[in-house]
C-alpha cells in the first residue's frame, strides 16, 4: 500500500503567512522533507516521533541532488507513510513541485499539492509594491532569473519580456541584474522605469533599495543586497516612495528582541513581538516541570490563591486526578496574581474575584486586605517567596501552601546563545529567567550570553531586583507587570530611541 506525498508551500518566510492546510498536514506527517527557505516555525507543530529530513539547497551549489530527493520521496511514499515535500513559497512556483508530482505520479503514488503564498507576490506587499495596480499594471509577468545552467541557451524571449505590457516579477535574480537590465533595456523597456529589490522579503531584517533600470544593478551591488531577493521593474515600483510603505514602520522594526521566557509561554510572547515587527530570538532559560503529588482537593478554604498560568494548569490537573472540577471551588474566593493569570482561570470556568493589575505579591497583599479569610490554599511553584502565605498568617489565617510545579534550567545551544548575545532588547519575565540564563551563558561581558549593547527589558520590580543583584542595571521596567506591560514598555523605549 503506498502513502501520499504532499507538496506543501510553506511561504515566503513569515509564520504567519503559513496556511492552516499546511500547519495541518506538518502536525499528521510521519516524515517531512524541507527546504532551505522555510518559516524558522514551521516544524514546531510536526510530531515528536516524525522523521525530518532536511533537504535544502544553498546558494552554492545543492546540499542534497534532486536525485537523491526524488528517492527519498519515492521511498517513504511507496512505504506507505504520510510524507510531506516542505518548500518555500509555492510548490509549482519555481519550486520544482511539478517535476516531483510527475515523478511521485509515475510510481503510481497519491500526490496532494497545497498551494503557498509565493514570494514574488508576498516581498513586494510587504515593501509597499501592489504587482498589479489598476491605473500603472493591469498584468503580472513571473520570471526566474536563474534558469538552469544545463540549458544550451535561455529560453526567455528577452524583446517579448521587454514588451510585456505590465510587471516583471524576477525570483533569484540578483547575481543576474546587470544581465537582467541590459538585455530588457536592449529590448525596448524604458531606462528610467522604476525598479525595486527586495532582499530576505517577509523576514524581519527585509531591506527595499529603489532605483531605474538603468542604474539599479549598481545601486543593488553598492548595498551589498543577497539572495533570497525578488526584483521588481514597472510603474508600481514606485508605489512604495508614495506612501506606500509599511513594514519598515512597524514600532519595533529593526529591532532583534531575546525572549527568555519557558518554550511553552515563549510562543505568545514571541507573536505580539514579531507582530510589531521585531525579530524574536527564542531563547528559553527556563522550563517548567509539573510535580508528582496527590489530588488537590480545594473545598473547605474560603480562599484560593493562584500565582502564575502554569500553577493554574497545573492545579486543574491535581483537581482532575481527584475526580474533581471547577465545581470545587464553589464557595471560595478565588484571587490570581496579575491579568495572565486571571486569563488561565478563565479557560477553566473560573472567573477570579480578586485579581491586582501589578504582578507581584506585595499587590496581592493589598487587595486581600478587606477580605475575611480563615482559611486559605496557596497552589503555586516549588521555589517561590513567601510574603503571601507570611501576610496571611499574620492575618490569623490558617494557610496550606501546595508546590504544584517547579521552574528548571533549560539547555541552551551555542546558536541561541550567540543570537541572544547578539540582540538588542533581552526580556526578562521572572527572577528565574536571569538567573538561568546567566548560568548557561557565563554571564555577561563579551565572553558571556548578555552583550554588552543589549537593554534589558524586566516585567516588574522583582525581576528588576534580580537583576541588580547580579551585577545587572535594567534598562526598561513595565509600570503594568505583565506581558502587556513589557511590550509596552519595550515599544515605548525604542520610540525614544529613534
Amino acid at each position: 500500500m503506498t502513502g501520499t506525498v504532499y507538496l506543501v508551500g510553506a511561504g515566503p518566510g513569515d509564520p504567519g503567512l503559513l496556511t492552516a492546510r499546511a500547519l495541518e498536514l506538518i502536525a499528521e506527517a510521519d516524515v517531512i522533507l524541507y527546504d532551505r527557505l522555510i518559516p524558522a516555525t514551521s516544524l514546531d507543530g510536526a510530531r515528536a516521533d516524525a522523521e525530518l529530513v532536511y533537504v535544502g539547497k544553498e546558494g552554492r551549489g545543492p546540499s542534497m541532488p534532486q536525485e537523491q530527493i526524488d528517492r527519498l520521496l519515492l521511498e517513504h511514499g511507496g512505504a506507505g507513510r504520510r510524507v510531506v515535500r516542505l518548500k518555500g513559497g509555492d510548490p509549482f512556483v519555481f519550486g520544482r513541485g511539478g517535476e516531483e508530482a510527475l515523478i511521485l505520479r509515475a510510481a503510481g503514488i497519491a500526490v496532494e499539492v497545497v498551494p503557498g503564498v509565493t514570494a514574488g507576490v508576498a516581498a513586494p506587499a510587504y515593501a509597499g509594491i501592489p504587482v498589479t495596480h489598476r491605473d500603472r499594471a493591469s498584468a503580472v509577468a513571473l520570471v526566474t532569473g536563474h534558469e538552469d545552467p544545463a540549458k544550451p541557451e535561455s529560453a526567455i524571449d528577452w524583446p517579448a519580456l521587454a514588451a510585456f505590457p505590465g510587471t516583471l516579477v524576477f525570483y533569484m535574480g540578483v547575481k543576474q541584474l546587470p544581465r537582467i537590465a541590459a538585455q530588457l533595456i536592449a529590448g525596448g523597456r524604458p531606462a528610467d522605469e522604476p525598479v525595486a529589490v527586495i532582499e530576505r522579503g517577509t523576514l524581519p531584517d527585509q531591506r527595499t533599495v529603489v532605483a531605474t533600470l538603468a542604474t539599479i544593478a549598481e545601486v543593488a551591488a553598492a548595498a551589498a543586497v543577497r539572495p533570497p531577493s525578488i526584483t521588481v521593474v514597472g510603474p508600481v515600483a514606485g508605489l512604495r516612495e508614495e506612501g506606500l510603505r509599511w513594514f519598515e514602520e512597524r514600532p519595533l522594526a529593526g529591532r532583534s528582541v531575546a525572549v527568555t521566557r519557558a518554550r511553552a509561554q515563549a510562543s505568545g510572547l514571541a507573536k505580539r513581538l514579531r507582530g510589531l515587527g521585531a525579530e524574536v530570538v527564542e531563547t528559553p532559560a527556563i522550563k517548567t516541570v509539573p510535580l508528582d503529588g496527590p489530588p488537590v482537593d480545594p473545598r473547605g478554604y474560603d480562599l484560593v490563591c493562584l500565582t502564575s498560568p502554569t500553577g493554574v494548569h497545573a492545579l486543574f490537573e491535581r483537581l482532575a486526578a481527584g475526580d474533581l472540577d471547577a465545581r470545587a471551588l464553589h464557595g471560595a474566593r478565588v484571587a490570581a496574581i496579575g491579568p495572565g493569570t486571571a486569563r488561565a482561570l478563565r479557560e477553566h470556568g473560573v472567573i477570579a474575584d480578586v485579581v491586582p493589575q501589578q504582578f507581584v505579591a506585595e499587590a496581592l497583599v493589598e487587595a486581600l486586605a478587606d477580605v475575611p479569610v480563615a482559611r486559605a490554599l496557596i497552589a503555586r511553584a516549588r521555589v517561590a517567596r513567601d510574603m503571601l502565605p507570611d501576610a496571611l498568617r499574620a492575618r490569623g489565617a490558617e494557610v496550606d501552601v501546595v508546590d504544584l510545579y517547579e521552574t528548571v534550567a533549560e539547555r541552551l545551544s551555542a546558536a541561541e546563545l550567540a543570537a541572544a548575545r547578539a540582540a538588542d532588547y533581552v526580556t526578562f519575565t521572572s527572577s528565574s529567567t536571569v538567573r538561568f540564563l546567566l548560568d548557561a551563558g557565563g554571564g555577561t561581558g563579551p565572553d558571556g550570553v548578555l552583550g554588552d549593547g543589549a537593554r534589558l527589558v524586566s516585567i516588574g520590580p522583582v525581576t528588576s531586583a534580580t537583576l541588580r543583584e547580579h551585577g545587572l542595571t535594567p534598562h526598561v521596567e513595565a509600570e503594568r507587570h505583565d506581558v502587556d506591560g513589557l511590550i509596552a514598555a519595550l515599544v515605548a523605549d525604542s520610540a525614544a530611541r529613534g
